[in-house]
């Protein structure tokens, strides 16, 4: 279960045009920004960014998990993109990705960071699941997949 406001309407984005990583982090920093108006796109952008350099978030099967800790930020929050086209993503398993969900969590908020990568890895291991978001045709399919994701990682 995620926290309460953890991933809205507004924060998912089906059929995105971004055409390199680059880009997708650069979309996922706009969506990611609009929780709050202490953050900007470029600010969110430059957090995925400083991860990513770390090594890719990327973890097969066209998913990638950009996150990020935020200081200010008072709960953790979500935002998904479905590409329109996969781009290449340096992912583990050299596929490309056209899933991405991107989180930001407080600053101090360690081991809550942890338990909600490790359930969204969870999740995003399931073949029926990632399926279903990728048919999706709006953001209310995708909302409605995410409210009922119990049902998928229960059967990963």
């Amino acid at each position: 279960m995620f926290p309460a406001n953890f991933l809205t309407l507004e924060r998912i984005d089906c059929h995105n045009q971004a055409a390199s990583k680059k880009r997708a982090l650069e979309e996922m920093g706009k969506l990611l920004a609009s929780i709050t108006t202490d953050l900007t796109r470029d600010k969110v952008f430059d957090h995925l960014l400083e991860r990513e350099r770390l090594g890719s978030t990327g973890l097969g099967h066209g998913v990638a998990l950009p996150h990020a800790r935020i200081k200010g930020l008072s709960q953790a929050c979500g935002a998904l993109i479905h590409l329109e086209h996969s781009v290449d993503y340096d992912s583990i398993d050299g596929a490309p990705v056209d899933l991405i969900f991107g989180l930001l969590v407080p600053h101090d908020a360690t081991q809550e960071h942890l338990q909600i990568l490790a359930t969204l890895a969870t999740l995003f291991s399931n073949e029926e699941f990632r399926s279903q978001l990728r048919q999706a045709n709006d953001r209310n399919d995708v909302m409605a997949l995410m409210q009922n994701e119990s049902q998928f990682r229960e059967s990963a």
